[in-house]
């Protein structure tokens, strides 16, 4: 049974931001591939063959750091309100979950920002509790959160319309 108090005020999932999709990976590794191979015929010619290992190591650090980097793209923030609670998950890339329970009455947001540089940090605050949330989001991405989510706060603290 759903009361108005369970009604979902505002709801999103964050996920960190890949440039490159998988064909796009396939063609930056293929091109470097290339490139390596042929920077490193000379050494082969001129008897410096040991210069060609080091050319494959290159490639092969490049595709353990792009592994890493979408290996950790699998990390995860939900951020759920409620009239009555506001809720935050924090799943990392190894599928830890950790979760944040607050009161929207008594929770606010803090959001730091730089005239340069754009909104650098947004945290939930309640009493001497703070989260930081979004931090792997861009500034613009940062600060229209911080909008909407400020927004949805006011919402659910002036409570469920009884009309």
């Amino acid at each position: 049974m759903s009361t108005d108090a369970d009604h979902t005020v505002f709801q999103a999932t964050l996920k960190p931001y890949r440039s490159l999709d998988r064909n796009g990976f396939r063609l930056v590794m293929t091109l470097c591939c290339v490139s390596a191979l042929i920077s490193s015929i000379p050494f082969i010619i001129f008897g410096a063959w040991p210069v060609a290992g080091f050319y494959g190591l290159d490639i092969l650090a490049l595709f353990i750091a792009f592994k890493i980097n979408y290996g950790r793209a699998r990390a995860e923030e939900r951020v759920r309100l409620t009239y009555v609670e506001l809720l935050l998950s924090k799943i990392t890339h190894r599928g830890d979950v950790s979760e944040w329970r607050f009161n929207p009455l008594w929770s606010r947001l803090a959001l730091e920002e730089d005239e340069d540089f754009g909104a650098l940090r947004l945290q939930v605050v309640s009493g001497r509790q703070t989260v930081p949330i979004g931090d792997f989001l861009a500034p613009p991405q940062r600060r229209d959160l911080a909008d909407a989510l400020g927004a949805a706060l006011i919402k659910a603290k002036r409570g469920p319309d009884l009309g």
